[in-house]
């Protein structure tokens, strides 16, 4: 894999577009959110382009992993942030409006944020629930 041409997170990495970089090895770049959804809220991207977490080669899914804590750290540090989220959307019924792996580091300050991942759904009952779980098991390895 590479990194390709029409994508905006590429470029940033090839130093095409702009960005307020954080930390930046051979595996993961690491930035601060243009958009943010709390001042200080961070994006760790591998260096290769890769859609999906799901395909993601290892060596690079680890790294983002690894660091993300560190990273979370030191947001919360600099911010005075009580907490943080990490969220990865992955597809863009996930939300993910850029086709290229990032986790987002979140610093939160307080509960009344506006920013909520509360459950919405209900299992009918435990026999559907544990139906659905079946299956994915089945799937593990």
């Amino acid at each position: 894999m590479k990194l390709v041409d029409n994508c905006v997170f590429c470029k940033i990495i090839k130093g095409e577009l702009p960005c307020c970089k954080l930390y930046e090895d051979d595996k993961i770049f690491v930035f601060l959110d243009i958009a943010p959804f709390n001042l200080g809220h961070a994006l760790l991207i591998p260096k290769v382009h890769c859609h999906s977490i799901t395909t993601l080669p290892k060596e690079y899914l680890d790294a983002l992993i690894e660091k993300a804590p560190e990273i979370a750290a030191a947001v919360m540090h600099s911010t005075g942030a009580d907490g943080f989220n990490l969220l990865l959307n992955n597809g863009s019924c996930a939300g993910q409006e850029v086709p290229h792996v990032h986790l987002h580091v979140i610093p939160r300050f307080t509960t009344d944020d506006n920013i909520y991942f509360a459950p919405k759904k209900k299992y009918d009952n435990d026999e559907e629930m544990n139906e659905l779980a079946d299956k994915i098991r089945s799937r593990l390895g």
